[in-house]
């Protein structure tokens, strides 16, 4: 099976550990009002966390001699918080598109087959190989309280595969990774030669889908065969595709309308995949579309342009989309459809809270809205058997608040990610990033 969980627990912790001796191995936050998402909220809750895991999550929780005793009155603790889709940690990939071109060749009296004729495609990029620890938005993400993210390449039609990574510190960026490969993605991403169009986009991936559908009947029958005449030349993208679509990965696919998102539903059905969509800020016009599947919803709300002109009229379209976009996450709630959130692009984390404001003043009740953050994004992400909830045995990624977490006066004071505690530092308020509808 080529997903595979890296649940290094003793790696993530003693590894940091070994630059931090004042720290305790054991922690116990007593008395706080505890947040566990799996379960009820405890007024009065113990959290007992050692060597990076949670040990126990309740009222009458005993407390280990050896553990650092933090009070918990007036503070409440809850799960780490997950960005589910983004490109922090990872080095810079130039593009599929801006690569050089391969070298001339003579004419082939045939079709040409191979990784190098499929364009925009690096589905071979694991997140995991291109994380690096300096990257600095990792502590900034630590900062506004996400312990976990869904990192990936994000440039052309098959840009790589993502992984699930923790914002903690390591020696080694591979003690980071809590989960790869995790995601397939894909895009609509035209190039700058062929595909040129959304229509040419479309049949391209499609056309790859199939092939990798095809790619283990062949593989099967050369390995029962030797000497057989279907044999398949070796195609890096459909191999890499086939094997994921063998493991069950979520395929992470783009919609923002009804129309896309009925496209890349139907793009997903005939591949066989299991389908998540992104963004989706127009799915409050037909949640029922996404029945069955999976969403990400962008926070990255529909604005003016910020160097447009003010006197220019818009239309009634756009003004009804920007209204009405925050209203998605209760639309497909009430659905039945489960989703997450991500950043998308924001500069400021911070700024991922400030704007679900807008979607719990258009109905989306708070437990909701932090389920998404939490458990409900690790499932989807296929970790929450190590972290979303606070519940024993899980990693101990938890953040301490002097309130509740959506309301905009309350403040973080410790991050915990691997049982290792952070403390964040303030930074500057963010200018709201505008968009283009």
């Amino acid at each position: 099976m080529r997903a595979r969980v890296l649940f290094a627990a003793s790696l993530l912790v003693l590894g940091p550990a070994a630059g931090r001796a004042e720290e305790p191995a054991s922690f116990a936050i007593r008395n706080a009002r505890v947040v566990p998402v799996s379960g009820p909220v405890l007024e009065r809750g113990t959290v007992v966390m050692r060597r990076g895991l949670l040990t126990a999550v309740g009222v009458d929780a005993a407390i280990p001699a050896d553990a650092r005793v933090i009070e918990g009155q007036g503070l409440t603790v809850y799960p780490g918080l997950i960005d589910a889709l983004t490109d922090v940690g990872l080095k810079a990939t130039p593009s599929p598109s801006s690569a050089p071109p391969p070298p001339a060749r003579p004419p082939s009296p045939g079709p040409v087959r191979g990784p190098e004729d499929r364009p925009g495609s690096t589905p071979w990029l694991d997140a995991a190989d291109l994380l690096t620890l300096e990257d600095k938005r990792l502590e900034t993400w630590r900062n506004a309280g996400f312990t976990t993210v869904l990192a990936a390449p994000m440039t052309g039609l098959l840009p790589g595969e993502g992984a699930v990574v923790a914002t903690g510190a390591a020696l080694r960026a591979g003690d980071l990774v809590l989960r790869a490969p995790a995601s397939l993605q894909v895009t609509f991403q035209t190039q700058n030669t062929f595909p040129d169009s959304l229509m040419g986009a479309v049949a391209y991936l499609r056309q790859t889908f199939l092939d990798a559908q095809r790619y283990p009947k062949v593989e099967g029958s050369l390995q029962g065969n030797a000497l057989g005449n279907d044999r398949a030349p070796y195609d890096r993208t459909v191999r890499t595709v086939a094997q994921a679509l063998q493991a069950k990965l979520p395929v992470f696919l783009p919609a923002t309308t009804p129309t896309q998102i009925a496209r890349a539903l139907d793009l997903a059905r005939e591949a066989g995949a299991r389908p998540v969509l992104v963004g989706v800020q127009q799915a409050y016009a037909a949640p029922g579309l996404l029945k069955g599947a999976q969403a990400l919803v962008s926070v990255k709300w529909p604005e003016p342009a910020r160097d447009g002109d003010p006197e220019t009229p818009e239309s009634l379209r756009i003004l009804r989309f920007r209204d009405l976009a925050p209203g998605t996450p209760e639309a497909l709630r009430k659905a039945g459809v489960t989703f997450a959130f991500f950043s998308d692009g924001l500069a400021a984390p911070r700024d991922v809270l400030v704007n679900l404001g807008r979607a719990l003043a258009a109905g989306l009740p708070r437990d909701a809205a932090l389920r998404a953050l939490t458990l409900d994004a690790a499932r989807i992400l296929g970790v929450e058997k190590l972290t979303g909830s606070l519940e024993p045995g899980k990693l101990a990624n938890l953040i301490v608040t002097d309130g509740d977490l959506f309301e905009t006066r309350t403040k973080l004071r410790w991050v915990f990610v691997d049982g290792r505690r952070f403390e964040p530092r303030e930074a500057e308020p963010s200018a709201p990033t505008p968009e283009k509808p």
